[in-house]
């Protein structure tokens, strides 16, 4: 068996021939001083074997020259101050001398300037601590008319320090003004901010030489594109627990986006995933332990200590402050509550439903089967287990299932499934197809191989019909571009996430067999997944038949949201035995069924002027700072409709008993529609 998964399995052998002093060094000596911060011998020799490593076998070629070393400098700063809000201009100017010099650096590891720059960074942070710590001895005044820029990452730098005191002094004014608004009080305010900062001040000091030399390389192999990254060792350790093995807490990846903990992923079969209520994006901003705990702000906390009050044993629970990634300035925060468990990464159920629909006096039963993950069992596979698990096998028992329940067709919910074994995908395509390519796939040679299912049976030959979203990703993107190039199902909801590259994880401690130090890992992109018409899933992602408004902005969500994501391109088509259950003129009969619906549904109205909404806000970059101002519009904010309730009575559309399924079918807009698109499709006849 093949083993494919998000992270490629490859292995780069003896083919480097690096000098005897990279291999055989002994990296015990670590230069530091007090709380100044240094390269460690380490550092130097990993920076110039992530080099070699980028340059020979990235599936991008980089030239390494002075333009990308501008670049490499340019990306350092912003993952330090990506709000320009703590260096000062002149800061910048002073840079700017090592700006054609980085090149040069990382190729004989001398980082010295990059240590330099931090230090600068470290002591512009403690500055402002400082100076918030003073602005916390009074309250603002609210009743000044005044705008606050929260949205710098364009704007000049400061050039005085009266110009930064004063956007400090908006900031924290901001910070007070939207507790304020939520009905907290001036001392309690006070001691949340107050808490905060110093507990920033705190994480600014446990800065250390490894966290340093992270970021910079980060800075530099994200240049190539943003899912080539370096783990340091104890990330690297963290990052394996993840992907194998069993651990107890929520069953949620977090990251850290500049003073606030996000969501990176949630973990299919967690607890997290089970609630419905945590999405990629939403922001934890308060941890409490127990039912009854008091909240803790985290703030500003390192990542280490936000894990560390999240996770625990099986059976206990921690509560969740949560602002959800698309809320308003002054929204309340979700409270949510979690109960620990066990979470297996590969204990990941395909579940199925059935749903009746009621059109034009006519109850269809459908079929739906949710797939959270492309997932296998790749140790008990590998042992000749029999009945190891896969999605492949879990959705051929949800077909058998609804087979028996006379289904007239099956809906397959791909929405935030981010991926998993490619082997899966070409499987699972395998069941809906009689036999024939499902992806090719380019590695940085240019050599083209073409992944097959040869399984000549055809497991379900029924209608079908996928429901993707924005988080729709890797894997379940080359299912889903196979069957709408087999033309085998109607793919609807909205364009996918765009993930289209090959990652391996490649263990840098190989490259230094006889020292005792850790080196970490290095996630390198080798290769590019390409539908079997010839195009990359990469940036654009599958592109629906019936397309659905989309409320998240693919600039800042998706694979578009880094400008140093691999470009789009098409190679040449292959040769594959298309079907016609999904014709033109089906799609375009459906457009305009769909079309009708968002200017008549009175679900899709509302839910239009809610995306206008978020639209609108999404392009402010300043906010008001005057509270009855701001009180004023959090009421009009508050008294409009953002129910996606429609004005139909649902029951006549879905005469469904069990009410946990009608509570799911009522709230879910795009479930609901894609059914009515389904049904639409079966009463489709062409002319």
């Amino acid at each position: 068996m093949k083993r494919y998964i998000i992270v490629f399995v490859i292995f780069i052998t003896s083919a480097f021939s690096f000098n005897d002093s990279l291999l055989n060094f002994n990296s015990k000596e670590v230069i530091q001083a007090d709380s100044i911060l240094f390269p460690e011998i380490k550092h130097r020799e990993q920076t110039k074997l992530i080099n070699q490593l980028l340059t020979r076998y990235h599936y991008k070629k980089v030239s390494f020259d002075d333009s990308l070393s501008a670049e490499i400098l340019n990306n350092y700063i912003k993952s330090l101050d990506p709000n320009r809000e703590y260096f000062y201009g002149a800061d910048i100017k002073y840079f700017d001398q090592y700006k054609y010099e980085i090149d040069n650096y990382i190729k004989n590891g001398y980082l010295e300037p990059i240590y330099e720059i931090f230090a600068v960074y470290n002591e512009r942070v403690r500055d402002r601590i400082d100076y918030v710590f003073d602005l916390l001895s009074k309250e603002p005044d609210f009743t000044i008319d005044e705008e606050f820029l929260y949205d710098r990452k364009d704007e000049e730098w400061f050039s005085t320090e009266v110009a930064l005191n004063d956007h400090w002094r908006k900031k924290i004014k901001y910070s007070m003004l939207n507790m304020k608004i939520l009905g907290k009080s001036w001392k309690d305010n006070q001691e949340i901010l107050d808490k905060r900062y110093k507990r920033f001040q705190k994480t600014v000091s446990q800065f250390n030489n490894e966290d340093v030399f992270e970021i910079f390389i980060n800075s530099y192999t994200e240049l190539y594109d943003p899912h080539t990254n370096y783990f340091s060792p104890i990330n690297a350790d963290r990052f394996e627990i993840v992907m194998s093995k069993s651990f107890e807490g929520i069953g949620a990846r977090l990251q850290q986006d500049i003073e606030y903990t996000t969501i990176y992923q949630v973990m299919p079969g967690g607890p997290a995933y089970r609630s419905g209520k945590l999405e990629k994006g939403d922001k934890i901003i308060g941890v409490s332990q127990g039912d009854e705990g008091v909240f803790e702000d985290i703030i500003g906390w390192r990542l280490d200590d936000v894990v560390s009050k999240i996770k625990g044993p099986k059976g206990s629970v921690v509560r969740l402050l949560v602002m959800k990634r698309e809320s308003e300035f002054d929204d309340f925060p979700d409270t949510l509550s979690l109960e620990r468990d066990v979470v297996d990464v590969v204990d990941e159920d395909a579940t199925f439903d059935v749903v009746p629909f009621n059109s034009q006096n006519k109850i269809y039963n459908f079929g739906i089967i949710k797939i959270p993950s492309f997932y296998i069992n790749f140790d008990d596979a590998q042992k000749g287990i029999v009945d190891y698990k896969s999605v492949t096998r879990d959705v051929k028992k949800c077909i058998d299932s609804l087979r028996d329940k006379s289904v007239d067709g099956i809906i397959i919910d791909l929405r935030n499934n981010g991926g998993g074994s490619l082997q899966e995908a070409i499987d699972l395509t395998g069941l809906f197809i009689k036999t024939g390519p499902v992806v090719q796939i380019k590695s940085a040679n240019g050599r083209i191989d073409v992944e097959k299912d040869f399984d000549k049976n055809i497991y379900y030959d029924g209608p079908l019909l996928l429901l993707n979203n924005s988080f729709t990703a890797s894997s379940s993107e080359i299912f889903s571009g196979a069957v709408q190039d087999y033309k085998r199902g109607l793919v609807v909801g909205e364009s996918t996430f765009g993930k289209g590259t090959v990652q391996n994880l490649l263990g840098l401690d190989r490259f230094f067999p006889k020292s005792d130090e850790k080196f970490g890992q290095l996630k390198l992109t080798l290769a590019k997944y390409y539908r079997v018409s010839g195009g990359s899933t990469q940036k654009v992602g599958v592109i629906p038949h019936v397309e659905f408004p989309n409320i998240y902005d693919r600039s800042i969500y998706t694979e578009n949201s880094n400008e140093n994501a691999l470009k789009w391109d098409k190679i040449r088509e292959i040769s594959f035995d298309e079907k016609e259950f999904i014709s033109q003129k089906l799609v375009d009969h459906l457009k305009i069924k769909f079309n009708k619906d968002l200017n008549s549904d009175s679900a899709f109205i509302n839910y239009m002027s809610y995306v206008s909404k978020i639209k609108e806000n999404r392009n402010r970059l300043s906010v008001t700072l005057n509270y009855d101002k701001r009180l004023q519009e959090k009421k009009n904010n508050d008294l409009k409709n953002k129910s996606l309730e429609t004005s139909v009575k649902i029951t006549e559309i879905f005469p469904i008993e069990e009410k946990n399924l009608m509570d799911k079918i009522k709230n879910d807009l795009y479930l609901r529609e894609s059914l009515k698109l389904f049904a639409e499709m079966l009463g489709f006849k062409e002319s």
